[in-house]
């Protein structure tokens, strides 16, 4: 495993590449088809929505496959499932993986399940046990925060096309200070409509949770309407995510004041690779911004890529080891803030401001 002493454990890149083979599994999405929404939390951030071409798939895989033993590809990183063929298109990720099998997640297409009843069937074979759609309040509220008018009305059409097939709907509500009042009428809706009922039916678990998301891409923009802990609805805070966890930024601030120690996000296990519908690769750490950029797989060469990917050298990551967390604190944080973060995220924030 690579370890954190760049020196010691470097490769040398100008051996044969058939003798070059690095330990850590390698996770490839690439955003293939794009995504029918603009969601104003998307921490990824906007991007264009465009096909990428034919053959661009294995095309990608092939560039990686001399470098590492191990390849798990998916042909999406924003909407999974959004391409016409998705039955032919699942069996040929699994295709190309290479000693491994991409996991299905409990996440799918909710444009999708709101059109072809058949998706959902697809899902149910494929395993799908449970799948999360994500609301920000009512109708008016959560279509401006999709980027998409009828997106309110195609959730709710996909919460019963999912329960007609017996996988369990899962309701993320994204919350801050200006959709906090909305929240609520969510989890009145939800008993309305007896999701936990209609999904115990067939043994299945209807869960409903709150959270207010990270504050990255295009959530970091609504920064100002964070909400504060003070005014999270008293009746939403058991099913808010991780509530325990929870810190306002002023205690966050004091507690990391004197901290010495960098923001230095870092592939454990196993190494996440997006790669953008104009070949441009990034870590999965983070937004898809020019500071995060890894380099191009249409431009750069390979073997130099690898360098960088394994070693985690790039204009942000070097940027980030010269600055403490504690001066991060002291430059960006609002010591008078009652907003709410958990940590990790708050880091992350921190260290963005000062990439920006």
């Amino acid at each position: 495993m690579y370890h954190e002493d760049r020196n010691r454990h470097s490769f040398d890149f100008s051996a044969d590449v058939r003798a070059l083979r690095v330990m850590k599994p390698l996770v490839v999405a690439a955003d293939m088809y794009g995504c029918p929404n603009r969601c104003l939390h998307c921490w990824l951030g906007h991007m264009p929505s465009r096909v990428m071409e034919s053959g661009a798939d294995s095309w990608i895989v092939d560039k990686f496959r001399p470098y590492f033993d191990k390849i798990t590809f998916f042909s999406w990183l924003r909407e999974p499932d959004f391409c016409p063929d998705y039955r032919a298109r699942w069996e040929r990720d699994k295709a190309l993986c290479v000693n491994a099998v991409p996991p299905r997640f409990e996440l799918a297409s909710f444009w999708r399940l709101a059109r072809e009843s058949e998706y959902a069937a697809f899902l149910k074979q494929a395993g799908v046990g449970c799948v999360q759609l994500t609301f920000f309040g009512g109708e008016q509220t959560t279509d401006k925060y999709v980027g998409r008018k009828g997106a309110f009305k195609e959730l709710l059409k996909a919460t019963d096309v999912l329960l007609e097939h017996g996988i369990s709907p899962r309701w993320q509500a994204f919350i801050n200070e200006e959709n906090k009042g909305e929240i609520a009428y969510l989890l009145s809706l939800s008993e309305e409509l007896e999701l936990k009922r209609r999904a115990e039916a067939f043994k299945g678990v209807f869960r409903f949770f709150v959270h207010a998301g990270s504050c990255d891409g295009e959530n970091q923009k609504l920064y100002g309407i964070r909400i504060c802990r003070q005014h999270i609805p008293r009746e939403l805070i058991p099913y808010y995510l991780d509530y325990d966890k929870l810190f306002t930024e002023r205690e966050l601030c004091k507690m990391w004041a004197r901290e010495q120690t960098p923001v230095l996000p870092h592939n454990e296990n196993e190494i996440v690779i997006y790669v953008s519908n104009t070949y441009d690769l990034f870590f999965n750490f983070t937004h898809m911004r020019p500071e995060w950029r890894i380099g191009n797989l249409k431009t750069d060469p390979i073997g130099e890529l690898v360098r960088r990917i394994v070693q985690e050298d790039i204009p942000a990551l070097r940027k980030a080891r010269d600055i403490t967390l504690g001066e991060l604190t002291r430059r960006y944080g609002d010591p008078c803030s009652d907003r709410v973060f958990e940590p990790e995220d708050y880091r992350m924030y921190l260290l963005n401001r000062h990439l920006a």
